[in-house]
């Protein structure tokens, strides 16, 4: 490969440095010895590596950056693909320019508009969905899906038929292609580049994704389908339920895919093709959960379940803020986020939160963005940003008021801290579900929430030691991995530039037919094939009768 040239060059420098500082002997022997122990040290092979990259937005954006900063560090070169209308991905920020290389496309849509798009997602998620009925919550969903796809659609647009970024793209030498499942057509890039792919994900709606493009097996008698906020011990109408979104949104999205973006795959590609076939090539799925809070599964030696892979050790708080941690005494910290993109608490509920902060012991540093609560009491601090990982790791920490999302989740399990969490949309209610039933959390129902049933589960977390107990063994279990979640991340990342892909892993169900897949061309085979026995017995049986029936005749003529 490439990059081994490299690789022994610098190591066989850093060999003889090593040996002038041992004061070791130049000796054949020795030499040959070093040159040995050398090659059986596990050092990655891959140097100077090109990584093209596709970010999601938000939390995705958090996430993937962990993953490309760390290739960074191991000398890799790192290109970010992104639109000019990017809410998260700030690609004029000088510390990043010197980090990563960024390629600006141009699209149809404003930064304001595809905000707008996420607000009116939360703002119906969090205040109106209790009041709707069921058909309504669909039309809804459905309508914010077409706005999406619709978005990403451009987003394609703006790539894939702007002639100079795509020959810049064919012009450099990339070794792998990183997507985002929130970022759309990065497998249609990578299917028309050649380049391996992998894909970095939570979860898909209704598991399709991975069930469909990535044929990961979901068995609906005990594999719920995300988000649904079920265990792997359904009754019998969750089980329905299951079933329901199971072939629901199996037939939905096939729909929805035939009707919009296989059709665009096909004329990009100029033959046939679509969004499951080309995603289905993706060599590693990186699948951003683990096995502590995720029920067990099947799943393909291809999907590497990452959970927490933006999870480290605390730093120092900053001067005030540790001054502020260390007033509250014995009494500790409550530390209080609902997230980045949460920005329009009602004024109603930012009072009910504040009233229930002014009536615990402890102190209280809360992440909150706009006009500050009337009811704001004393001991508690509002911040538009937080350290918040530092402040889960602080000793004096005591518990953390959480919507729920992911990326919070693990950092509170890394910590060990418990949590009382108000989810408020996407994955959040399942994620706290999770939680609850693992006995590490009080899930509270944000529409019907009051101070005091917010100051009364933080005084339970706070002070019944089976919370912290609880999330102190999941936190065990987490830590308790032989490399860390980013380590394996990246180790993938690397294997794949390594090796050119990773197309062992891949199942042979991807050169199968739909119907030789469920296999209903053997099963077709075999009802023939027992149809024909039964029709030859069939005859058989009546040719014997009929003889029967001659002698039967014959014998009562003589």
């Amino acid at each position: 490969m490439q990059f081994q040239s490299d690789w022994i060059c610098s190591q066989t420098q850093d060999l003889f440095v090593v040996s002038h500082m041992m004061q070791v002997s130049t000796s054949l022997p020795l030499l040959l010895l070093s040159l040995t122990l050398l090659l059986l040290h596990p050092v990655s092979l891959v140097h100077g590596g090109h990584v093209l990259a596709f970010p999601g937005e938000f939390s995705h954006w958090l996430n993937m950056r962990n993953i490309i900063e760390e290739l960074v560090k191991r000398n890799h070169s790192v290109t970010i693909l992104v639109p000019d209308a990017s809410p998260s991905v700030n690609y004029n920020n000088s510390r990043d320019t010197a980090k990563f290389n960024f390629l600006v496309f141009k699209v149809s849509y404003s930064r304001q508009e595809y905000l707008d798009l996420m607000q009116e997602l939360m703002r119906f998620s969090m205040y109106e969905a209790h009041l709707s009925s069921p058909l309504q919550k669909f039309l809804k969903t459905a309508s914010w899906i077409l706005h999406f796809l619709d978005f990403g659609r451009q987003q394609c647009d703006g790539m894939l038929r702007n002639k100079q970024l795509m020959a810049t793209l064919r012009h450099t030498s990339f070794d792998v292609i990183l997507q985002d499942s929130m970022a759309m057509c990065g497998d249609l890039v990578a299917d028309l580049l050649s380049v391996p792919l992998i894909i970095s994900m939570r979860f898909s709606f209704g598991s399709v994704f991975e069930r469909h493009c990535g044929h990961a097996p979901a068995p609906p008698s005990y594999v719920p389908l995300a988000p649904l906020s079920y265990n792997d011990h359904m009754t019998l109408s969750e089980r329905l339920v299951n079933m329901v979104i199971y072939v629901g949104s199996s037939a939905v999205s096939e729909l929805t895919w035939k009707l919009t973006l296989d059709q665009y795959y096909r004329e990009i590609k100029g033959t046939p093709s679509s969004v499951c076939e080309t995603m289905g090539k993706a060599d590693v799925w990186l699948i951003r959960t683990f096995w502590d809070i995720e029920t067990p599964r099947p799943t393909p030696p291809n999907f590497k379940y990452v959970g927490g892979l933006h999870c480290k050790p605390a730093n120092q708080l900053p001067e005030d803020l540790e001054a502020f941690v260390q007033s509250s005494g014995d009494a500790g910290i409550i530390v209080a986020s609902f997230g980045s993109m949460v920005t329009n608490l009602t004024m109603q509920h930012a009072n009910i939160i504040a009233t229930a902060f002014g009536q615990i012991p402890q102190k209280v540093i809360w992440r909150y963005r706009g006009e500050a609560p009337t009811a704001l009491a004393p001991n508690t601090k509002i911040s538009d940003w937080i350290p918040q990982n530092d402040l889960l790791g602080h000793p004096k920490t005591k518990a953390f008021v959480t919507h729920g999302g992911t990326n919070s989740l693990y950092e509170a399990v890394f910590h060990g801290v418990p949590l009382v969490g108000v989810p408020l949309f996407g994955d959040q209610p399942d994620n706290l579900a999770r939680m609850s039933r693992l006995g590490t959390a009080i899930v509270l129902d944000f529409n019907h929430l009051t101070a005091e049933e917010l100051a009364e589960a933080l005084h339970v977390v706070t002070n019944q030691p089976s919370y912290r107990t609880n999330m102190q063994r999941l936190s065990a279990v987490h830590r308790d991995q032989p490399v860390t979640p980013l380590s394996t991340a990246v180790f993938w990342v690397e294997f794949v530039m390594r090796h050119g892909g990773a197309r062992h892993l891949r199942l042979a169900s991807y050169d199968l037919n739909w119907f030789q897949y469920h296999s209903l061309d053997t099963g077709a085979a075999l009802l023939v094939a027992l149809m024909t026995i039964a029709a030859l017995w069939w005859v058989g049986i009546r040719c014997i009768l009929r003889q029967c029936r001659q002698r039967a005749g014959r014998e009562k003529k003589d």
